[in-house]
């Protein structure tokens, strides 16, 4: 339950400007979480979350990159712990993973910013990668493979 509500938050703060708990605790609510303000407040503590400041002057909540091409611990264990395989046809990675995980581990994909990859799709429980060159898909492939010991 936490790493899909922790996972969900990911989701949201990527989707939506996210300005305060109560905002996070009400989208969660309306994807069907029972959360307290208390339990938001430690997801947004042990996620490591930040606020930054929007182009419109405001402040929302954000995962932070410990350094570029870098995904921080917390997208790790979401990651590892989410993936159920690995597979690809041509230029195309298929990631499977737990039921209403995969946005989460697409963000940790996006956030690696591998330059050979074209675009992503995440669903409930796959997330398609689109490879520009095919004869980098078992190169990368073996990346996210490393990810997940």
């Amino acid at each position: 339950m936490k790493y899909s509500r922790q996972s969900k938050i990911l989701e949201i703060i990527e989707t939506k400007d996210i300005e305060t708990q109560d905002e996070l605790a009400n989208q969660l609510r309306t994807a069907g979480f029972q959360v307290t303000q208390a339990t938001v407040s430690r997801d947004i503590k042990e996620m490591r979350l930040i606020k930054v400041l929007t182009k419109e002057g405001r402040y929302k909540y954000a995962a932070i990159r410990e350094k570029e091409g870098a995904v921080n611990d917390r997208f790790l264990k979401i990651y590892r712990n989410s993936v159920i395989s690995l597979d690809y046809a041509g230029n195309i990675i298929v990631i499977k993973t737990l039921v209403g995980s995969a946005n989460a581990a697409a963000v940790s994909i996006d956030a690696l910013n591998i330059k050979d990859i074209v675009g992503s799709i995440a669903g409930d429980d796959t997330i398609f990668l689109v490879i520009k060159d095919a004869s980098r898909v078992e190169g990368i492939m073996n990346q996210f493979k490393s990810l997940l010991i």
